[in-house]
């Protein structure tokens, strides 16, 4: 188990490489706390990843979500969108963030960029030890996996940050437990007023026990299949396909990434690839839904975006030129802008 110390010194390497550079399904062992009424709360123990060389207790996931207007083949009037994951999380190049960095450049593509930038979510693990949710069913295996989003992340990572929290809040003996707390603000949910507790508390024996039988997890397990090179060429043409507003293409793409429902297709030859998406989450009782995950995406122009957003000089140039006077570049524009890049 990594120590605060070490925590704290990883957390400030990324906030200086940002600086200069959807939540889960149908698996019960997902706690929903989305899912908790308005005005209440939940308190979670977070655990530690089984994965030794994970200095943190939670993993990062980046997915990139690609609409299409409906189904060839199938129901073509019914949207539908994959999520598909973006290879930054492993520290590579991202074909699709590599194509759409230089649309921030230009103010008439920046809402197209926002669509197709990548969303984040951090996986943890561990207790629920206090909930308002009823839930239909719950795991034998206590330790639950919680599906976090960046606003709740936040806190939780600024906190750590704080030298008065003298114990890492995994640790079994002096950790403490995390209080989701469910408002609203406008039409959306709102976890602003999430915290820590305030005073640690020891595992109970329970709770040793629940560990001694059930093993922790590897975070690493949850994280989808990094793509090889044939899967990230038929991610970069599921997004050339969505830009251009194409049906989704079971025999074409089906192999590799698919909504969930659909079956892979009939084919010899194909890699076996497991659905990219999930099903949806259980709809929450709550009147007000869930608040859009605002994702660290490139500042609006004019002012430069935080992540290397500098375009090739003749894309910058392209991106002005194909955009109608006074108005938004079509999808045949884009596409045009597209090929022309690749080639």
């Amino acid at each position: 188990m990594a120590s605060l110390a070490e925590i704290r010194a990883k957390l400030q390497a990324q906030d200086k490489k940002s600086s200069g550079s959807s939540q889960g399904g149908g698996d019960n062992a997902i706690f929903t706390h989305w899912n908790i009424p308005e005005g209440s709360s939940a308190t979670l123990r977070f655990l530690p990843d089984a994965d030794p060389d994970n200095t943190f207790f939670w993993k990062e996931r980046q997915m990139i979500r690609l609409s299409f207007p409906g189904v060839k083949g199938g129901d073509e009037n019914k949207p539908v969108t994959i999520q598909v994951p973006c290879v930054e999380m492993w520290g590579d190049t991202c074909p699709v963030h590599a194509e759409i960095r230089p649309w921030f450049k230009d103010p008439t593509m920046e809402d197209m960029g926002r669509k197709y930038w990548k969303k984040r979510s951090y996986i943890f693990q561990g207790f629920v030890t206090q909930s308002d949710l009823q839930e239909d069913s719950v795991p034998e295996n206590p330790i639950r996996r919680f599906v976090i989003s960046p606003q709740i992340y936040k806190i939780i990572s600024s906190a750590l940050m704080d030298p008065e929290f003298q114990e890492i809040p995994t640790d079994y003996e002096a950790g403490t437990d995390f209080v989701i707390k469910k408002s609203t603000k406008g039409q959306y949910a709102d976890y602003s007023t999430s915290n820590w507790a305030r005073r640690e508390r020891s595992l109970d024996q329970t709770e040793r026990d629940a560990i001694a039988t059930h093993d922790l997890h590897n975070l690493n397990d949850f994280l989808p299949k990094k793509p090889d090179a044939e899967h990230l060429n038929a991610i970069f043409e599921m997004f050339e396909a969505s830009v251009d507003g194409q049906l989704y293409d079971p025999e074409r793409f089906g192999q590799y990434y698919r909504p969930y429902g659909i079956d892979a297709p009939a084919t010899t030859g194909a890699k076996p690839v497991a659905a990219a998406t999930t099903p949806p989450p259980t709809p929450a009782p709550a009147p007000a839904p869930a608040a859009p995950v605002v994702e660290q995406a490139p500042a609006p122009a004019p002012a430069a975006p935080a992540v290397d957003m500098t375009p090739e000089p003749e894309m910058a140039t392209a991106a002005a030129a194909t955009a109608p006077e006074g108005g938004q570049p079509s999808a045949q524009d884009i596409l045009a802008q597209i090929r022309n890049r690749k080639q």
